[in-house]
This record gives structure tokens, sequence and C-alpha cells, in this order.
């Protein structure tokens, strides 16, 4: 991303997108301490590469650190640096990030994840600017601009002692929301051209074409992974159609690769399915390969097959509170005391005749708590 790229990136058509970019323009010359909060995947360090971009310091290093993927005991170091000396394995003097930033932008991401030790620690150096090495005593000074970024909510954070007051306070200087990508839809159409653009660049296969409807699929999904999601969806969609046309079925298809249920859908199949079961069973509609001892063990029961066991409605209205759980689990209980019962109590005969191993109906004795006697 150069300094000519802020612009495309952020002077998005939503309204939303257009006051972040001002506040971008605004804060970006200042030397003030940013402090971003968004949804994960929303293009935190995009916004804070625009600040360091369009700021004095373009010509320094911006230097990114995820708080909450550095383990704890590795922080402090990575951070501060270390002396030779200083623990097992520092064979030299190593400089941190912070010294790597001097004269540029530190992007502190994913600050909430950042343990409470360190945090006292990093206070310090929002205040001051000076530091001590891992090991050392020598106070260093650095020239570093703080841009810092969560998708926690850090006020919640600080109610639950989680996060230190005073830090918050100095980190929230100028803050900028970020909004879900869900809120901005306008500007998808735009981020697809972006993110094509990247792909051409990366040397992907040629992006597929999306038709109208294929876009307007786009902007009414919910984007529960923001952009990042968005990027994840159209890089799926080169991969499977280079250089193809593709519409709004295809990109449904897309988005939902797993399947998932639409809740008026399922719905409507259940009640389907429970009027059907609800209907006397017509034995000479069976399966040719359903085995004669099964059709006549079935037909056997006559009509309590279908007024009472297959009555799926009357049983489910015949209750205000139902639980299927216990109901199935019920009459699991009934049918192995009943095969015990006719077994003689042997187990291994009634696991024959309820088709279980052995094995598998003492375990479910053990878990309903019934004995060979229960019957």
């Amino acid at each position: 991303m150069q300094k000519q790229d802020v612009k495309r990136f952020l002077d998005l058509p939503s309204q939303l997108m257009r006051d972040v970019y001002q506040l971008v323009e605004r804060v970006a010359p200042l030397g003030s301490t940013v402090y971003i909060q968004g949804p994960s995947g929303s293009g935190k360090e995009i916004i804070a590469r625009s600040i360091h971009l369009l700021s004095g310091r373009n010509g320094g290093p911006f230097v990114p650190v995820n708080c909450g993927a550095i383990p704890r005991e590795l922080l402090e170091s990575e951070l501060f640096g270390y002396e030779k000396g200083a623990f097992t394995g520092a064979a030299k003097e190593r400089q941190g990030l912070m010294e790597v930033a001097n004269g540029g932008t530190l992007f502190l991401d994913e600050i909430g994840d950042m343990p409470l030790d360190m945090q006292v620690k990093l206070l310090r150096l929002l205040e001051e600017r000076t530091f001590t090495r891992v090991g050392g005593s020598k106070p260093i000074k650095v020239n570093v601009r703080f841009v810092c970024a969560t998708h926690r909510d850090l006020t919640q954070m600080i109610r639950d002692e989680k996060f230190r007051e005073d830090l918050f306070y100095r980190i929230n200087v100028f803050p900028i929301f970020l909004p879900p990508l869900k809120d901005r839809a306008d500007d998808i159409p735009r981020l697809i051209a972006l993110i094509k653009e990247r792909f051409e660049i990366q040397g992907f296969p040629p992006s597929p074409r999306l038709t109208p409807c294929g876009i307007e699929a786009l902007q009414a999904f919910p984007w529960p992974g923001n952009i990042r999601e968005l990027r994840n969806v159209l890089e799926r969609a080169g991969a499977l159609y280079p250089d193809q046309q593709i519409n709004g079925q295809l990109i449904n298809n897309l988005l939902r690769p797993f399947g998932a249920i639409d809740r008026h859908v399922e719905e409507e199949a259940i009640w389907s399915a429970v009027a059907e079961l609800s209907e006397p069973i017509s034995f000479a509609d069976l399966s040719p390969d359903v085995s004669d001892e099964i059709r006549n063990a079935v037909s056997s029961n006559g009509e309590q097959s279908s007024s009472e066991i297959y009555n799926v409605r009357q049983i489910l209205n015949g209750s205000d509170v139902f639980n299927l759980k216990d109901y199935i689990a019920q009459l699991e209980i009934e049918f192995i005391k009943t095969a015990l019962k006719d077994t003689d109590g042997s187990v291994s005969a009634a696991a024959r005749m309820l088709g279980f191993q052995r094995t598998t109906l003492i375990e479910k004795m053990k878990k309903f708590s019934i004995l060979r006697n229960d019957t």
C-alpha cells in the first residue's frame, strides 16, 4: 500500500467510511495516539497504515505487532528487546520492536489481548517514550507514534478488571470507530474492484466476472468476517470459476459452502415430515427389501402403530412442555427393559434383539442405571 493508494482504499461510497476517511486525514499529520475500534476483519490495519502514510513519519518504519499472537512470556522481549545474558539463550543483545519503529509508527493490534502486567509497562512507555530492555538498566528513549486497535469492548474489560483504566485513557486520545461491513453494503462493489486488483498483482488467476445479481447477493450477505471474509469468498470464486461469469446463485453457494440452514425452510420441512408421520403407515408402500420379519413385526402392532407410536403431532401437542431428548431416552429405557425381560436378563441375547453390540448395551444400562432384574 502506497501513499497514493490511501484515498482509493478509504474514500468509499458509504457515508460511514467517508466519515472515517475525514478523521484519518485530520489526525494523520498530528503526533496523537490513535485508538481504532472495530470488528475483526474490518480493516483496522489499513486504517493504521493510512495514518502512517499520510503523516510526516511516512519515511520511517511502520511496525505492526499483534499483541494476541505473541506468547505472554515472549511479548516483553519482543517489544523491548533484551540484553546479552538476560535469560537462557540470550547469546547477544537484541533490539525490540520499539527500537525498530523509532522514527515511525508502532501499530499495537489487538491491544485488548495484552496481559495486565505488560499493560503497566506499556503505560510508562506511552507517557515517557522511554523503556529498558529485558535484563538491562539503561533507559532507551524512542520517537514513536502509537496506533492501537482492538475488536474488544475495552470499557467492558475495564469493568471486568481485565484492562487497565489508566491505559485506556492514555490510548483513547483520538478514537476512530470502524463500522462492520454489513452496515456499509454500498462499499462492496468498490471493495470487490480493489481486491481484484490486489489478486492481479499477486499473480492470481483471472478473477470471475460478477453479474448484477451476483453483486446484489454479496451486498445482502451479513459478513460476520467483514472484509477479510469478502476477500476469502472472492479468492474462492477465482479458484473455482476463473475468468467466468458468476451469478447470484453461484455466489450464494460460495457464501454458504457448508449449506447454512434457512430456518423457515427447516421449519416447513420438519412440519411436513411430522404431518406424514401423523398419518397411518401403509405397509403396502414399504420398500421390497424390508424383510418379512420386520414387516410382520410392524404389522402385528395393528392400530397401535399408527394411532399411538407414529402420531407425532398428537404427542407434540399433548403436553405444554415437550423434550424430545427425554422422550427418546425414555423410549430407549423401555426397549432395553423389555428386551432384558424377554431374554430372562441375558445381556447378550437382549443386545442381539436390540441390534446392539453387547458392550454398547452394557454402556447404555450404566447410563440409564438399568439392572438385569429391573424388568
